[in-house]
């Protein structure tokens, strides 16, 4: 009788295993479809199309779209940034005087062309200011450029990845995180065949 009843307790467990082995089968054979589900790249040839006029990687600018608004193209945060790449409508009425495109309507960063447009001009200008190094350039994304040249001047922070932690903003800390990990994640999803531009191993 304890036999039997023990045979009968073992069939729903191994019915349970084979239930998530069979799950994750399927999770294995379809993770990249998930991951891009996750990781969308909305947009793409609006991204595709001022990254090369700013000679940027696009799957870097997919990153930061991720990281600052998910692809929400109304989103707005508490401090005020709008839009895709969360631009300060301060910041990006200075881009857009810079580029002859002012005045702006700080109503048109909800629109997913203006927003990127200005973004892209945005983050190559940071780019430009700290020459190529992508981890400077999101630090001062995040944090302005002020405060990495003065946690620089000041030597708070060496400017490298490994010592991320010397930042003394723990939101611009995670932020880096965030998007270079988004970056690897876009690189395998939509990178086929292209080289990763920045170097951030």
């Amino acid at each position: 009788m304890i036999v039997l009843f023990l045979r009968r307790k073992k069939k729903p467990r191994l019915k349970r295993k084979l239930l998530l082995v069979l799950l994750l089968l399927i999770l294995w054979l379809n993770h990249r479809a998930i991951a891009e589900m996750v990781y969308p790249l909305h947009h793409q040839e609006v991204i595709y199309h001022y990254s090369e006029v700013k000679n940027l990687d696009p799957l870097l600018v997919a990153a930061i779209i991720k990281t600052e608004s998910n692809f929400q193209a109304n989103a707005t945060s508490p401090k005020g940034a709008r839009g895709l790449m969360q631009l300060m409508p301060e910041t990006a009425s200075w881009v857009a005087e810079q580029t002859g495109n002012g005045p702006l309507n700080t109503e048109a960063l909800y629109n997913p062309e203006t927003n990127i447009q200005l973004g892209t001009w945005y983050l190559a200008d940071l780019l430009e200011l700290f020459e190529g190094d992508v981890v400077l350039a999101t630090a001062a994304y995040n944090a302005g450029r002020g405060n990495v040249k003065k946690w620089l001047d000041q030597q708070h922070w060496t400017g490298q990845r490994k010592t991320i932690d010397q930042i003394p903003f723990v939101e611009t800390r995670q932020y880096i995180r965030r998007v270079l990990w988004n970056y690897k994640v876009y690189y395998y999803l939509y990178g086929e065949g292209q080289a990763r531009r920045y170097d951030i191993d």
